[in-house]
């Protein structure tokens, strides 16, 4: 997942008895958010990828903070690869105007899953875009408009990976959803992932197409963390074949597909919240892509 950003920020559900088990182990990572004994420490499974100076610790680990300034900003990175699972992390975005900056939840290498959150001037609403990279090639952005203001509190942001289907997820409610479509020859990301979480300057594309500059005024801008538990299937070697097993719960056939009432959720996202969608995207893709309506 070479960008898990804004983890899988990045990596990154909801279901019912075709969901129980899954609504059950979501309760349990929801807990994550609301019981703090609950989290683990971020030593545990993350260390920090750049901008040391930049990265503060609270609450014996289980918080942290990144800040960005006109000289650098920060980023953290899992200790260890995964080829499928449940990620989640919640993430309270930088206050006040934060336009240019991006904060970022993902998965490198050459295939990606990619939360980023594109920054805002101060009144307008936040973009949340996703992006899915398979064998190197990505193209596949969404971005819709929050229904919340995520720079008032802690929200999750997660990411279900299994053989069969991609769903990215805000608190409980599903916003996306990429399927395995590899038999109509459509790339699915299968190659191990770090999960990876940046805060960074993007002002040359990420606001209004880089028309909305970064203003320095308002740094240092900080966001913050919480939640490093990871359900996940670790790789260790080549062989992600183990990592496929129903054996794993977030493989099993209750999450093939979205539950009735998730389904409903995803489609009042998809009727209400949705502002690009690289499907509809004709100057981009003149023949609409192989997984997308045709």
């Amino acid at each position: 997942m070479a960008s898990f950003a804004s983890f899988l920020s990045l990596l990154l559900l909801l279901h019912s008895t075709t969901s129980v088990i899954f609504a059950r182990k979501l309760q349990s990572v929801v807990a994550h958010g609301e019981d703090e004994s609950d989290y683990s420490s971020f030593d545990e499974k993350y260390a920090i990828l750049w901008g040391n100076d930049h990265v503060s610790s609270f609450n014996q680990g289980k918080e942290i903070q990144l800040s960005l300034d006109i000289s650098s900003g920060a980023g953290f990175v899992s200790k260890t690869n995964y080829s499928s699972g449940f990620f989640h992390m919640r993430i309270k975005l930088p206050p006040n105007d934060s336009a240019g900056v991006v904060t970022a939840y993902y998965g490198p290498n050459h295939d990606e899953l990619d939360f980023e959150f594109l920054g805002n001037k101060e009144g307008k609403p936040i973009t949340l875009q996703t992006n899915v990279f398979a064998n190197g090639v990505g193209g596949r952005e969404q971005r819709i408009i929050l229904w919340f203001d995520p720079r008032e509190d802690f929200h999750s942001y997660k990411v279900l990976w299994n053989p069969h289907q991609i769903v990215f997820f805000v608190d409980d409610t599903p916003i996306r959803v990429f399927k395995n479509n590899t038999d109509k020859g459509v790339a699915y990301p299968w190659q191990p992932m770090q999960i990876q979480t940046s805060l960074w300057d993007g002002e040359a594309w990420a606001t209004d197409g880089g028309m909305t500059k970064t203003d320095w005024a308002h740094a240092p801008f900080k966001a913050n963390f919480r939640g490093f538990n990871i359900d996940g299937c670790p790789v260790y070697g080549s062989n992600t074949q183990p990592c496929y097993s129903n054996d794993f719960w977030w493989n099993g056939e209750s999450y093939w597909t979205l539950s009735p009432s998730q389904q409903k959720a995803y489609e009042i996202v998809k009727s209400n919240y949705i502002n690009y969608d690289y499907c509809s995207d004709r100057d981009s893709h003149p023949t609409a892509p192989l997984e997308c309506p045709q």
